[in-house]
């Protein structure tokens, strides 16, 4: 019985860590030239990574092989790529 709930709870961590990925074709679409920063952490959650320049941001949602790029000028979206993403 104790073997039955373990497998039952690791299950139901790693559903909740990968089944409810926010990168999908979906939120993908969702991405317009314009919104802002606290937009797209809205559809997206928080980035994994981000750089700045000056009044540029990039950054990155996801690793190198599955990913949704976006990249800011001050504070709107100036254009978006993504990899991967189904």
């Amino acid at each position: 019985m104790k073997t039955y709930l373990r497998l039952v709870t690791v299950l139901a961590i790693v559903t909740v860590l990968f089944g409810c990925s926010k990168l999908t074709v979906e939120n993908y679409r969702k991405l317009k030239v314009g919104l802002g920063y606290g937009e797209v952490v809205k559809i997206l959650g928080k980035p994994d990574s981000c750089s700045e320049a000056m009044v540029a941001k990039n950054c990155v949602w996801g690793n190198e092989q599955k990913n949704i790029t976006v990249n800011f000028m001050g504070d709107k979206v100036l254009f978006f790529t993504s990899r991967n993403i189904k």
